[in-house]
């Protein structure tokens, strides 16, 4: 039976993941095992410069806080080192930035992962990690309304263009008769 103070300890360190868990737009689950100090710190570099929270948490702790937030269906990928990777405002950078590591180290291997409280598998993280970055995707996002407008802009100012080629004919006529 562990002591009072340790239990409040480990109590606290749930509550405030499951807090950090219920804010997070993407919570990714990955094993580490294999990195160097040094690919590890290149890592975290890269996770803190992309905004994204990146900590190591024993499995039973995040357990009970995911259980808080009523998300099921990670139990079973919560085996061996667990690193988890979470963002709180993009929901791709953790995905991104893991599987670009991934591929340059050959040893970050994807566990799991949670986007707006639904529970993705590997296939749907590497899916997650190829898109675009959001500010190339507002920017189609963008360009698809202003496509429609600018077509319409086209369209009135031929009408106005034809309309005034014929006043300019018509003028010419009578100045001619």
């Amino acid at each position: 039976m562990p002591n009072k103070s340790v239990l409040e300890k480990k109590q606290q360190v749930v509550k405030e993941l499951a807090d950090k868990i219920r804010l997070a737009k993407t919570m990714i689950l990955a094993d580490f095992r294999g990195l160097t100090v040094d690919q590890d710190t290149e890592l975290r570099r890269a996770l803190r410069n992309a905004g994204v929270e990146y900590r190591v948490i024993k499995n039973t702790l995040i357990k009970f806080a995911v259980k808080e937030n009523g998300i099921e269906g990670l139990d079973e990928f919560l085996n061996g080192p667990t690193s988890v990777a979470m963002s709180y405002d993009d929901h791709v950078a953790p995905a991104k930035v893991l599987d670009e590591y991934a591929k340059k180290f050959g040893k970050v291997q994807f566990k799991a992962g949670v986007v707006e409280g639904k529970v993705i598998n590997v296939d749907e993280i590497r899916q997650l990690a190829s898109l675009p970055p959001r500010e190339q995707l507002i920017a189609r996002v963008l360009g698809g309304f202003s496509a429609p407008m600018a077509g319409l802009v086209s369209v009135l100012a031929a009408n106005i263009r034809g309309l005034a080629i014929a006043l300019n004919q018509i003028a010419q006529k009578k100045a001619e008769a």
